[in-house]
This record gives structure tokens, sequence and C-alpha cells, in this order.
């Protein structure tokens, strides 16, 4: 018996993430080597593209701004994670 393997619903696919990893811009692939949080691919290209638009392509700027955004980020959290 099959049980609930047998469905008319149409199965969702998730891409691999490290396919997708693979299809980042060179630039954010070496930013998120050296990050300090565990960003998803996902997230990570949507917030390079907007800040390339904002910086007219410069990936140096763009990576100086990811760095304080991850640095707010963990300013942020740091009380509610590590906390007595």
């Amino acid at each position: 018996m099959r049980g609930n393997l047998a469905t008319s619903l149409r199965r969702r696919r998730r891409p691999c993430p490290i396919a997708q990893y693979d299809r980042l811009p060179p630039e954010l692939r070496r930013w998120l080597a050296q990050a300090a949080l565990p960003w998803s691919p996902v997230s990570a290209l949507r917030l390079w593209r907007k800040l390339m638009a904002e910086a007219a392509g410069n990936a140096e700027a763009v990576c100086r701004r990811l760095d304080l955004i991850e640095a707010r980020m963990l300013m942020r959290d740091a009380p509610r994670i590590w906390a007595d």
C-alpha cells in the first residue's frame, strides 16, 4: 500500500541550495564565505541586487554596506542570544 505517496497534487520542486549559491555573483560568494551569519542564497541575492542598484554597480561599496547590515543584525540579536 502506498498511502500518501499516491496523490494528484503537484509536487513542489525545491531548488538545490548549493546550485543557488554557485549561481551567485563571485563578489557576493566571497562576501558570504567570510560572513558571520548564515545567509540564505535567496535573501543574500535579493539584498545584493537592491544594494547594487543603489550603489550604481560598485561591488566594493555593496560589500561595505553588507558588513554594516550584518554588524547591525549581530548587535540587535546578541543580547537575546548570549544574555545571562
